[in-house]
This record gives C-alpha cells, sequence and structure tokens, in this order.
C-alpha cells in the first residue's frame, strides 16, 4: 500500500523552523504535487518523506506503518532528483540495472526487470549507448527507469524537468503522467511551476514558507483559491487583484479577476484604460492595460484586434469574481451577505 500520512510533521535547523507542523494524507495510488515558491519548504518536506533528513517532530507513516525513524532504503521509496545522476561510464542497461546488482538480484532477475523498465520508457533502442550519447529527456528517463526496476511503494520527484528546454518539459509532462496511468502507483512531485502543477496533479498541496495554503484538485484551486496567496500563485497568467473602489462596490477588501474572465470592449465596460502591450500569440491575446485601478491583463482569443496605445473597456465576468477580506482570505457567500 502506497498511502502516506504525515501527521504534525516539524523541521528545524537549530532554532531555525522550516516546517511549522504539517498534517497531510496522500492516498494510495494518488498522484499529488507540491508546489509553492523558492523557499517554501516543499523539497525539505519531500526529503523528509524519503528519509534524508530528520524528521523534529511528528510522524510519517507509509503503508500503515510509522517509517518516522527508518533509514530510506527500509522506507521502500524511489527518488528521481533534478539532476540525473547517471553513472557516465555505464550503458543505459546497467545505470538502470544498479540499484537491482547492488540488491544483489540474480542476473535472469535484472535482464527481466530491465527490459520490461525500457519497454514502458521507450528506451529499449538505447540500452547500450551511455549517458553522454543521449539528450536530456532520454537521460530523465533512464533515471526514472532506474527507479522503477526497484517497485517502490511510492516515487518522489524532486523538480525532474528543471533542466529541460520548455518543449521538453511539456513532453516530460506527458511522460510521467501517462507512466503514472500505467503504473498506478503513488507519485509525489515537486515543482515551483504551477502549470505542471495543474496537469499532473490529481490532488495539489500548495506551500507557503512551511505551511500549508491549500489542499485540493487542480479545478478545487483555480475555481475556489482559499486565499489571496493561493489566488495568485495558481493559473497562467495570473490573476489580477484591485482594490479601493473597483473592490467597494463589489462589497470586497479586495476583488480578484482572472485575465480569462475579464472582457473587452471599444464602447462600454467596468473599467476604462489604455492598451500598454497587445501579445499576440494566435490563439489567444494577452491584453495588458493600465487603468486608474492599476494594471489589468485581459485574456482574449487571438482575433482580438487591438493594439498599444487603445482606449479598451473591461468588465469582469460577475460569476467569476473572487471576493477577499482585509484577512486575505476568500468570502463565503454567508459573509458576503452579512456585509451587504
Amino acid at each position: 500500500m502506497g498511502n502516506i500520512v504525515l501527521d504534525r510533521v516539524t523541521k528545524s535547523f537549530g532554532s531555525t523552523t522550516i516546517i511549522p507542523g504539517i498534517s497531510l494524507e496522500i492516498d494510495d495510488g494518488e498522484f499529488v504535487v507540491f508546489v509553492g515558491p523558492s523557499g517554501c519548504g516543499k523539497s525539505t518536506l519531500l526529503r523528509l518523506i524519503a528519509g534524508l533528513e530528520d524528521t523534529t517532530a511528528g510522524t510519517i507513516s507509509i503503508g500503515g506503518r510509522d517509517v518516522t525513524r527508518e533509514a530510506p532504503a527500509a522506507r521502500k521509496l524511489a527518488m528521481v532528483f533534478q539532476s540525473y545522476a547517471l553513472y557516465p561510464h555505464m550503458s543505459v542497461a546497467k545505470n538502470i540495472a544498479f540499484p537491482l546488482k547492488m540488491a544483489g538480484e540474480s542476473q535472469d532477475v535484472i535482464d527481466r526487470k530491465v527490459r520490461e523498465a525500457a519497454e514502458v520508457l521507450n528506451l529499449t533502442n538505447y540500452l547500450e549507448r551511455r549517458p553522454g550519447q543521449l539528450s536530456g529527456g532520454q537521460r530523465q528517463r533512464v533515471a526514472i527507469g532506474r527507479a522503477i526496476v526497484r517497485q517502490p511503494t511510492a516515487f518522489l520527484f524532486d523538480e525532474p524537468l528543471s533542466n529541460l528546454d520548455a518543449a521538453l518539459r511539456g513532453a516530460m509532462r506527458l511522460e510521467i503522467s501517462e507512466l503514472h496511468h500505467q503504473l498506478k502507483t503513488t507519485m509525489i512531485y515537486v515543482t515551483h511551476d504551477q502549470v505542471e502543477a495543474m496537469t499532473m496533479a490529481d490532488k495539489i498541496v500548495v506551500l507557503n514558507a512551511g505551511d500549508i495554503e491549500q489542499v485540493g484538485s487542480p479545478l478545487e484551486l483555480y475555481n475556489s483559491p482559499r486565499n489571496l496567496f493561493v489566488a495568485g500563485f495558481i493559473g497562467s497568467p495570473k490573476m489580477n487583484f484591485l482594490e479601493g473602489s473597483a473592490a467597494d462596490r463589489h462589497n470586497a477588501q479586495t476583488i480578484g479577476v482572472r485575465p480569462e474572465h475579464v472582457e473587452i470592449s471599444k464602447t462600454v465596460g467596468e473599467w476604462i484604460g489604455k492598451v500598454t502591450v497587445a501579445e499576440h500569440l494566435g490563439s489567444d491575446t494577452f491584453v495588458h492595460v493600465h487603468t486608474e485601478h492599476g494594471p489589468i491583463n485581459a485574456r482574449a482569443n487571438g482575433e482580438c484586434d487591438v493594439k498599444h496605445g487603445d482606449t479598451v473597456f473591461l468588465s469582469p465576468v460577475p460569476s467569476k469574481i473572487h471576493r477577499f477580506g482585509a484577512d486575505g482570505r476568500a468570502l463565503s457567500e454567508d459573509k458576503m451577505a452579512s456585509r451587504i
């Protein structure tokens, strides 16, 4: 069973607390993404689960077994790092086989498991090559293959695509997602890229300064962010935030509107402004507008006929307005009614 439970897990380095006390449940077979800005504690949390860092307080259970004080090897987890950490003098086959050889497996078992992993990862034709003869994406697949052959309880990925270019990152996202569907094994994936989180996760854990801000499916976080931090972090381009009179008329301290929920007109709208930049990308046009309420970004279709210097009117889609109180938390409908 690959279910993982964290109960009030804390990590401190001397007098500095990095993880102040996190509780989280990860179901067997889930693809969970830890996402947040640099320094939020996501990689530290992953290393605590892996056993690469000592837990200061709290407990970590895997498959119902308390592993808090167990060595990394005893946890039956496989970790894939940002750096491929391949042996340059070994072939692809020998790199994949290395953990099995260290575990004392027979050559027949090693050959079978390497062959099976290579088939899953489309590496069969590259088994005799060395890492230096492979592309970045192929090397990352070798690193994943080395993890697969161990048949772990769960896979832990620590920003595995950071060293790849944008096109290759997109392709590898699809490959890792497909791998999860094939293996049906628990996966925990760390990234600072919210696009990776939105496109890959069953469940996203948004971290900020060592605390969990919100846990939910990608669409739950997109449609119902709990606070300003989550609202601003999830979504690309990021949400527009407005205060003052623009928010007052909607009975909130701050309102948030995603660029795709801002309508553009040349004749009428709630806010007026001048276009500073219009990014025509073919399928979409991203329009940056300077208004009296501050800059507002709108996402329109690729045929949107606006250019720098144009005067435009902007209106938020009423049902898509997010309202936040003075404490930065989302206002519920009950709270909204009491303010009217």
